[in-house]
């Protein structure tokens, strides 16, 4: 990533290089070069114009039915602590009505009464139930694609680079299914390079974790979750909207303690990067030694028991009653899962796709094996949610809880004033936006050079807003986790400024998509970092089609392609629609805003680079 940063800080150098001068809005335009486009000359330039910001409090945002989840605790040094709690419903996921072991309950139910020796009651027993919740990948992590994570890799841009020195590269070590950082995989004392009899498979691959905040490398970071029944109702439909929209749930609804009972699990949660693999036991009474068998294999994440007779009671027993004949017996039922971290040695949060988590709940059941009873194996699986379409992206239901520590007066005293920022501050969950005024602080007076630049017969060629880090603020507090990238929008429509269509992108990932809208940190030197957003489409949309010169919102978010708005409060119970990304980042910024003397390069202006023929 900070590569990649870095190609893009030296082709933002070379475009200073080709616009030579730079004006101000007030100046005349200078021309830089003579050159014949259809035998007429033309002047380029650079213009500055101003940008007003204003910053705005946000008290609760909606946190149901999210892409991603939060749980833990986040120590923001600027803002302040916030702890993230999860309450989640539970779905069948073979649908209603599920059979467990081979026979259904009616069946069982008449097996001593019904003259067939081929039926039996099966006596189904829970013997482990397994919550796994995956944690977040970074997609780039292992750019040459050798099998191995660049955050370990001695050369993270060659495949055929050897961590082992055993003779075999990284990636032919991946086509071959041995261990990359262990010359002899199978520990018989003959070289992975030389053995030709290595079983495949059969060690853990470390994996580029995302979204993890507060771990210390070369540290055991594990935080102590608990987990427990949730007894509250999340509602679908909005009783209020006469069931026709979906149930909105806000960030300060607190569930627990009051909305919560059993304790399924409570106990420490260890952070690897590594995968887990389980193996089977060997039959005796088979031939075949089944521990030789591929193990099944589980990407890194939250894996822990959960109580075995709680889901014997609950679910088992359940089979072929009320509570499990429809999906909506069993919300009623079943109303949740409640999720709460505690931190051990340090805060820790962690991000969560909630449509990869999972309840597996393993059993034993009599069966029929020639006439033999034996005891059989099988399995159930609980949903949290689940992946859905276009129209209903997620479906299921699951709140995020946020409890946030007051901002310090110094902030405070910031938002909602009205004026004109000195700086801006941006925090994302119920946090802080930044709403942006180009040219003027009202219409009115951004139609005066808007109307200029018509007359002017320009040709934009580019258009950027430029947001310096305050450095010197982050700095001082210590430890901050800067939002690698920032989301701007047009506050009237909530669509974001970038256009997918005309974008450059090379991958679908969160730093690999929309390059020319960018608003990527940039670190300049290690004082000085800023976003370069490009907004070059929007002004020409101005300009030529007459769009309007929309206030825009400037957000922090975890990834720029959740776009969307929801309903959010903002101070003085004032109602405004936010976008989702905002709402499930815990990161957080200061910028400099345009309230300050005009001679300090950090000030917040619209940079515009025009043709003009004459």
């Amino acid at each position: 990533m900070v590569r990649f940063l870095s190609k893009k800080k030296s082709l933002l150098l070379l475009a200073g290089f080709l616009a030579i001068l730079v004006v101000s809005c007030e100046e005349d335009l200078t021309t830089v070069g003579d050159n014949v486009i259809g035998g007429e000359p033309f002047t380029t330039g650079r213009v500055s114009y101003d940008v007003f910001a204003f910053n705005k409090k946000v008290d609760a945002v909606p946190t149901n039915r999210l892409p991603i989840y939060q749980l833990g605790f986040f120590n923001d040094p600027i803002y302040g602590r916030t702890e993230a709690q999860i309450t989640s419903q539970i779905t069948l996921a073979s649908g209603a009505n599920p059979r467990f072991g081979t026979f259904p309950q009616s069946t069982e139910d008449i097996a001593d009464t019904d003259d067939s020796d081929a039926t039996i009651q099966e006596n189904e027993t829970v013997t482990e139930v397994i919550l796994f919740i995956p944690f977040l990948q970074n997609p780039r992590g292992d750019r040459d694609g050798d099998g191995v994570k660049d955050e370990v890799d001695n050369d993270p841009t060659d495949p055929n680079s050897d961590e082992d020195g055993d003779g075999l590269s990284d990636n032919q070590e991946r086509l071959a299914g041995t261990d990359p950082f262990n010359p002899d995989t199978d520990g018989d004392g003959i070289g992975d390079a030389e053995d030709t009899s290595t079983a495949v498979n059969r060690f853990p691959i470390k994996r580029d974790l995302d979204s993890i905040y507060g771990m210390v490398e070369n540290v055991e970071n594990s935080f102590n979750l608990r987990v427990s029944r949730s007894t509250f109702f999340l509602r679908d439909l909005d009783p209020d909207t006469n069931f026709e929209e979906s149930q909105e749930f806000f960030s300060t609804q607190q569930f627990a303690p009051a909305f919560v009972s059993d304790e399924l699990f409570n106990g420490p949660v260890t952070i690897t990067d590594e995968e887990t693999l389980i193996f089977q036991e060997d039959d005796p009474d088979t031939e075949e030694d089944e521990s030789e068998e591929a193990p099944e294999r589980f990407q890194p994440g939250i894996r822990v028991a959960l109580d075995t007779d709680f889901f014997q009671q609950n679910i088992i027993d359940k089979e072929g009653q009320s509570e499990l004949l429809s999906i909506s017996n069993f919300q009623e039922f079943f109303r949740g899962i409640h999720l709460q971290m505690t931190p051990i040695d340090r805060d820790i949060m962690v991000l969560l796709d909630l449509t990869d988590a999972s309840i597996t709940i393993t059993y034993e059941f009599d069966d029929l094996d020639n006439g033999e009873i034996i005891r059989s194996e099988s399995s159930f699986v609980l949903n949290f949610l689940t992946s859905g379409n276009a129209a209903n992206p997620i479906l299921g239901n699951a709140v995020n809880t946020y409890i946030n520590e007051d901002y310090p007066a110094e902030i405070l005293n910031q938002l909602d004033t009205g004026e004109n920022a000195s700086r801006i501050y941006l925090k994302g969950d119920s946090g802080s936006f930044a709403e942006i005024r180009l040219f003027a602080e009202d219409e009115a007076g951004g139609a005066d050079f808007i109307n200029q630049i018509k007359a002017n017969n320009w040709i934009i060629n580019e258009a950027n807003l430029v947001f310096h880090v305050d450095r010197a603020a982050l700095n001082a507090a210590g430890t901050v986790y800067e939002p690698f990238r920032l989301y701007l929008y047009n506050t009237e429509n909530n669509f974001p400024l970038y256009n997918p269509d005309t974008e450059n992108t090379f991958a679908d990932s969160a730093f690999g998509v929309f390059l020319n809208y960018d608003a990527l940190l940039e670190e300049v030197d290690e004082n000085n970092a800023k976003y370069t957003i490009r907004i070059t489409d929007h002004i020409n949309n101005i300009i030529i089609r007459d769009s309007t010169n929309a206030t825009l919102g400037l957000a922090v978010t975890p990834d720029i392609r959740i776009t969307g708005a929801q309903n959010a409060m903002l101070s003085g119970g004032v109602e405004r629609e936010l976008p989702v990304g905002s709402n499930i980042s815990p990161l957080s910024t200061v910028l400099f805003g345009s309230n300050i003397p005009n001679e300090d390069e950090r000030k917040l202006k619209l940079e515009i680079f025009f043709t003009e023929t004459n």
